[in-house]
């Protein structure tokens, strides 16, 4: 029972009333777009459409009233405020994945580790 390794994987996000804030899904959708400064480029990495990609970064904006990109001469890049919330969810990801870890390695008598999509 010892010779395989887990993996911890978390689907953790924010939300209110109004509507979806913040997940992975959007961290990953705002990590490409400063990687490759076009929604279109970010949307195909991640494998969705273009409309869905900016969907889900106008909901979160319409929800929080704030705007996460913005149209530069190339294509988009992150606001501030966009920047910051990137920030703030993965500090809070990154503490809620290590106590899970942590936890998973007390309890499971077999190897875990963290799950990197990278």
């Amino acid at each position: 029972m010892n010779d395989f390794q887990s993996v911890v994987r978390l689907h953790l996000w924010l939300e209110s009333d109004a509507g979806m804030i913040f997940g992975l899904g959007r961290a990953e959708i705002i990590e490409n777009i400063a990687r490759f400064g076009s929604l279109q480029n970010a949307a195909k990495k991640m494998g969705i459409s273009y409309r869905a990609a900016w969907g889900r970064i106008k909901k979160t904006e319409e929800v929080l009233g704030h705007k996460l990109i913005e149209k530069n001469s190339n294509g988009y890049q992150l606001t501030e405020f966009g920047l910051k919330l990137h920030d703030m969810y993965r500090q809070w990801f990154d503490t809620v994945e290590g106590y899970a870890l942590d936890e998973a390695k007390k309890i499971f008598p077999w190897a875990v580790a963290s799950y990197n999509k990278s």
